[in-house]
């Protein structure tokens, strides 16, 4: 098993540097860039963004204090410059200004260099600063962490908690009532889009047309820090109930009819007729000796939907709920081409989807000692 877990951790590495290389690629063909989005700002296309480098919040938009009041000053007169040819809409600002947003942003390099620059830094989790905000990217992250960490494992614990015993449910009482109602319901469920069921809860239950009884803003209230710990707990679960309903809904569907038809193809083994020959009971057979045979289709279904849950799976939702995560986060950097941000993102999502990937793996052996990892071929 060790040798197993030592490959699959160097088949990482060129894994992480596919990934990381053709997103790097992508970028450089996308319309578009950091000095585009700077030159923008200093243009008259943007004039409150123009007179917010002047005050203090200089930071917020990542220009060193002398470029932006050169820029600001060449923005301002108007005065005849000779405009960069390589970034439109860049009339109106020196060259020299130009020049210097240019080489603060690392546009300046070759686009090799950078990328190679970019790989040592993330190597030693060196992601630098977002090149819009005064702050770190990690600083960022650990800032919006927290309401995708809620979403992300809330979401996860209530859809597998609630889809696997149903799931097995319907599997035993495969063709009988309750699973024809059930099923019902949950496709109905998995039809109607998340962003569709969150609105329909704010109409129902936060203030929309019938009751004000939920939150539809924030994790927590205004005076969460003065409450005490049991009206901390109280007014959290308060805050995600809607957020958290409205997600979990459509992710019933996936994993219960996966449970279900996983366990009826095991049931209908024949290894399952001479347990029975043999006088087990029901309840012995299905969970000694089909639950962890059934159970592996569902572990290997588990990386991409945790993964999914935290980054991809709750923009809507985020944005909906006002709940600022990392989803909209990376939707934003993305839209206003922060790609420190961006690609910083997506390489601790890549690095944390693979790490889960080879957990899964190894849970695989944990629930059937029959899978052999050292003479598997990756």
């Amino acid at each position: 098993m060790g040798a197993y877990v030592l490959r699959r951790l160097l088949l990482m590495i060129p894994t992480l540097f596919g990934i990381m290389a053709i997103s790097f690629l992508i970028v450089q063909f996308a319309p578009g860039g950091p000095v585009e989005e700077m030159i923008a700002r200093l243009t008259n296309n943007d004039v409150a963004a123009t007179t917010a480098v002047t005050g203090s919040q200089t930071g917020d938009v990542g220009l060193p204090g002398v470029a932006a009041k050169n820029a600001t000053a060449a923005g301002r007169t108007g005065s005849p410059v000779a405009a960069s040819t390589a970034y439109r809409g860049s009339r109106g600002l020196r060259q020299d200004v130009i020049d210097k947003i240019v080489k603060q942003f690392g546009f300046d390099k070759p686009p090799l260099q950078r990328f190679g620059m970019m790989l040592w830094n993330y190597l030693r989790f060196d992601f630098g600063n977002s090149l819009f905000r005064d702050i770190s990217v990690l600083d960022l992250i650990k800032e919006k962490l927290p309401v995708s960490i809620t979403l992300g494992l809330w979401m996860t614990l209530l859809s597998y908690g609630i889809s696997i015993p149903l799931g097995i449910a319907k599997a035993v009482r495969d063709g009988s009532r309750f699973d024809v109602w059930s099923s019902s319901v949950i496709i109905v469920g998995y039809a109607i889009p998340g962003f569709l069921i969150a609105i329909l809860l704010i109409v129902l239950f936060a203030g929309g047309s019938f009751w004000n009884i939920f939150p539809i803003k924030g994790l927590v209230s205004s005076d969460f820090a003065s409450l005490s710990w049991p009206q901390k707990i109280a007014d959290y679960l308060w805050h995600i109930a809607l957020p958290i309903l409205a997600m979990a809904l459509g992710a019933f569907a996936t994993t219960t009819f996966l449970t279900k038809n996983s366990f009826l193809e095991e049931i209908r083994k024949q290894y399952v007729v001479t347990a029975r020959a043999k006088g087990l009971t029901e309840r012995k057979i299905l969970y000694g000796h089909v639950f962890r045979n059934a159970m592996l289709i569902v572990i290997a279904t588990f990386p991409g939907a945790f993964v999914g849950a935290f980054f991809g799976g709750s923009l809507l939702i985020e944005v909906i709920f006002s709940l600022d995560g990392l989803g909209l986060l990376g939707f934003n950097s993305v839209v206003g081409r922060d790609y420190p941000v961006v690609f910083a993102t997506l390489y601790i999502f890549s690095l944390l989807g693979l790490v889960i990937t080879l957990i899964s793996d190894l849970t695989y052996a944990w629930v059937d000692p029959r899978i052999d990892f050292e003479n598997r071929e990756i």
